[in-house]
């Protein structure tokens, strides 16, 4: 995503109504699986916190958490949330190298371009340390292309295991699943899960 694409000025423009629609969102069980794979104390990238709904779950439970997000806003309500500075930074201009014990991308890097996302995986597999766990999901599909004033990738199966062969990365899908949306009024709309350990 460039710092002016469509996407991280709807969420610029938006930010107070995404906050206060995600922010109390319950992914607990999809926290937990997540965490099961992580030792208490260890570094956590949240990767598009968004809300800072998940940061502040991990922070809560004792691990290290840094947050980013390309929406300045967002950045802004994020860390009153966490009381913490979250960084505004572009998901593709991660270069940190054997930092992190996971990472964290709920619904964040399915903004970016299919196209871009085994450079994007790349980046993650050099960031997190080794048998570091990375979480993302995306809408369960084969759409891409601008909906609802953002762009979206989404993903099933056969499309991962293409973006996994071109992006060659170390880290492997250990646990794959579908889930609702957690929000009540887009219970219909099925998530794709995935975590992976390097």
């Amino acid at each position: 995503m460039k710092k002016t694409d469509a996407t991280i000025q709807y969420y610029d423009e938006n930010a107070h109504a995404f906050f206060e629609n995600t922010s109390n969102a319950n992914l607990i069980s999809i926290q937990n699986r997540f965490l099961s794979h992580i030792k208490t104390g260890r570094k956590i990238l949240d990767l598009g916190c968004g809300s800072g709904r998940d940061a502040r779950y991990f922070l809560d439970r004792g691990y290290e958490v840094e947050a980013i997000d390309g929406s300045s806003e967002m950045c802004r309500l994020a860390a009153t949330l966490l009381s913490q500075s979250v960084k505004q930074m572009l998901f593709q201009d991660l270069q940190d190298i054997d930092r992190y014990d996971g990472i964290w991308a709920c619904a964040s890097i399915l903004h970016m371009k299919k196209a871009e996302l085994p450079d994007m995986f790349r980046k993650i597999d050099v960031a997190l340390k080794k048998e570091g766990v990375f979480y993302t999901s995306f809408k369960h599909g084969t759409f891409e292309g601008m909906r609802n004033g953002r762009y979206f990738t989404d993903l099933d199966k056969p499309a991962l295991e293409l973006i996994l062969k071109d992006a060659a990365v170390m880290m492997k899908p250990v646990d794959l699943w579908l889930s609702d949306d957690a929000r009540v009024e887009r219970r219909s709309e099925q998530w794709f899960n995935i975590i992976f350990v390097k």
